[in-house]
């Protein structure tokens, strides 16, 4: 009588020890799903989001700017205080008043991001030219 119940206390000791085990597992599987949830979507949404502040935030007049709706011009003035700016457009010179926030891009050459980081540097390309000039 008294060797069932302690087969059953065993039996229950093992299957609270093996639901530990699988909850522990189960909370380390989420665990990663979210840590690599945030490292593949929100991480590199916030790095475009503070690139793209730093690029309203330095527009200087000048500049050559397309906005959110299409709009191409160039920055004639930049208010800080209520953070706008004037674009100039067009044939007939067109002043429009935008907020910095609709600006997409800014299309000055000088301001443009380098996209190939595999170019050589000058030095490279100067022993490039004494290779081919020696063969």
């Amino acid at each position: 009588m008294y060797s069932g119940i302690l087969d059953t206390a065993a039996a229950s000791a093992e299957n609270a020890q093996a639901n530990t085990w699988q909850m522990a597992i189960t909370l380390g599987i989420w665990v990663v799903v979210i840590v690599a949830a945030y490292f593949l979507f929100i991480f590199p949404q916030r790095k475009k989001q503070k690139q793209e502040e730093e690029l309203r935030n330095n527009i200087e007049i000048g500049d050559d700017v397309t906005t959110i709706g299409g709009i191409v011009g160039r920055v004639i003035a930049v208010r800080d205080d209520d953070e706008t700016i004037i674009v100039e457009t067009g044939s007939d010179k067109t002043r429009m008043r935008f907020k910095k926030w609709a600006i997409s891009s800014v299309d000055t050459p000088s301001k443009q991001p380098k996209k190939d980081d595999t170019k050589k540097s000058d030095k490279e390309t100067k022993k490039d030219k004494t290779k081919k000039s020696e063969e």
